[in-house]
């Protein structure tokens, strides 16, 4: 598989490299989690004085070392005194106990150490509990679209965000050489492995229903989403449920990288909603490949992908109420905000309209931006700043 240096992650790793923190890849299944570590082993590796030790727990020749107590003798006993030793491991929870021998590695100042697992079962949420608190967390993503021209070389903005919009960043559906193969393979992704997971993990008794309340999710991206809603809509027609049950399931899916949950934020009061959140899916290619483009809303389908980049990048954000109005995202860096909204096409002066009066109602002197699909360079309405999504996501100025 062709291979390109992903410089953002990899500048994240080297920024914290040899800071007595336990690092934690984290991201939907094959993002590129394992390959990222194999970048960065690459980059310390041309030091003389580094002594890597390398576990791939999904391999038969590490099988030996599920067991806790024979995962801890190796680690020991392959480190070097006289050099900076590091620790990588790949799905960390195949060894039954890892957490006894992490702590220990960590409390004895043996290693740097770094890790991934399969988000089903070593997740975000879990780790102070498992590690106490003493972790850093790199979020990996699927390719952005700066990533994905890189990739495939191209040079022509317009043509390339058009395939990208649909085939996505999951680098690994590239090899496919037609369009219906790569989205089996993403298909692939999501229903077995993905949806495997949360069900082993959680003790998922109706795997239908947590397929259906995952495409309900990918239907409905960019809109609000009512729990209690969405439990009615499902126990109308095959399936009786519950707002409990249907709130679980979506937690899952959430706790697994599929989707990302965006809290409303009321900018007049400057206080966080806690009803009716936004899902945003890591990559649309898992839409597209369950769902097609059936009932395809481009402009909440753009807005998926602005959160995604926003999320890359590094920014808080939330979805901002003002009154009887919405602001897409309230994005949050370095303690400025950024008020956002994204539409598909602004051509028409209705559609225009209706996307800049919420901005304009904002009183505060923070930037406001329109993201749309306009195939041209910046311009401005009344300080508001227009610009293209594809040479948004491209320019890292816009950053």
């Amino acid at each position: 598989m062709k291979l390109i240096e992903r410089e953002h992650y990899l500048n994240k790793l080297l920024a914290v490299r040899d800071i007595p923190d336990i690092k934690i890849i984290t991201g939907v299944r094959r993002s590129g989690k394992s390959k990222l570590m194999d970048a960065f082993i690459d980059k310390i590796s041309i030091d003389d004085n580094v002594n890597v030790v390398r576990i791939k727990l999904n391999l038969k020749k590490y099988e030996s070392l599920l067991n806790a107590d024979e995962l801890y003798s190796y680690i020991e006993s392959n480190y070097d005194e006289v050099k900076k030793n590091y620790l990588f491991i790949d799905e960390v929870q195949l060894c039954d106990g890892f957490e006894r021998v992490i702590n220990s590695i960590y409390e004895e100042e043996l290693y740097d150490i770094y890790l991934t697992g399969s988000n089903a079962f070593l997740l975000s949420s879990d780790l102070a509990t498992l590690f106490g608190g003493r972790t850093y967390e790199v979020s990996l993503f699927p390719f952005s679209f700066r990533e994905y021209l890189k990739y495939y070389q191209m040079e022509d903005i317009d043509k390339a965000f058009d395939s990208y919009e649909k085939q996505g960043g999951m680098a690994g559906s590239y090899l496919y050489k037609t369009d219906d193969d790569a989205r089996k393979y993403v298909n692939g992704i999501y229903r077995t492995t993905i949806t495997r997971d949360i069900v082993q993990k959680f003790k998922i008794e109706n795997e239908d229903l947590l397929l259906m309340i995952g495409n309900f999710l990918m239907d409905n991206v960019g809109n609000q989403t009512s729990i209690r809603n969405v439990a009615a809509k499902l126990t109308s027609g095959t399936y009786k449920t519950n707002d409990k049950t249907v709130g679980s399931y979506i937690n899952c899916y959430c706790r697994s990288f599929l989707f990302y949950p965006i809290q409303r934020y009321d900018i007049k009061g400057k206080r966080y909603l806690e009803s009716d959140k936004k899902y945003y899916l890591a990559d649309l290619s898992f839409r597209f490949s369950e769902i097609g483009t059936k009932n395809a809303d481009y402009g909440h389908l753009y807005e998926n992908i602005v959160a995604i980049e926003l999320l890359r990048r590094g920014y808080e954000i939330y979805v901002g109420k003002l009154y009887d109005k919405e602001v897409d995202f309230v994005a949050i860096k370095d303690g400025q905000k950024t008020y956002i909204q994204v539409s598909d096409d602004i051509t028409r002066e209705e559609t225009f309209n209706r996307e800049v009066t919420p901005l304009l109602s904002i009183k505060d002197a923070y930037p406001k931006l329109l993201i749309a699909r306009t195939k041209h360079d910046e311009s401005q309405y009344e300080g508001i700043r227009i610009l293209d999504i594809a040479r948004w996501l491209f320019d890292s100025q816009y950053n």
